[in-house]
């Protein structure tokens, strides 16, 4: 099975070799047929610290490193 890819923005990198990625989805309201921004916050593993508050970039999901980190970064977007 493929591992999962997310793309989202760095909104904490206080942790050590650690950075907290928000990835946010659109979807439909199911009854009113308008748009909504759902998110969520996953930890994910930064060896060498590189990332900054701000930096969209993508995780990949990995076996747990931690009881919270289960992601790793790969690199970050150009866009």
């Amino acid at each position: 099975m493929p591992k999962r890819i997310l793309q989202g923005v760095v909104v904490s990198d206080k942790g050590d070799k650690t950075v907290v990625v928000k990835v946010e989805r659109r979807l439909m309201h199911p009854l009113y047929k308008k748009f909504i921004s759902k998110s969520k916050k996953f930890s994910a593993h930064d060896a060498e610290n590189r990332f900054k508050v701000g930096d969209r970039v993508r995780i990949q999901e990995c076996p747990p490193i931690s009881k919270s980190k289960s992601y790793t970064v790969i690199y970050e977007d150009a866009s």
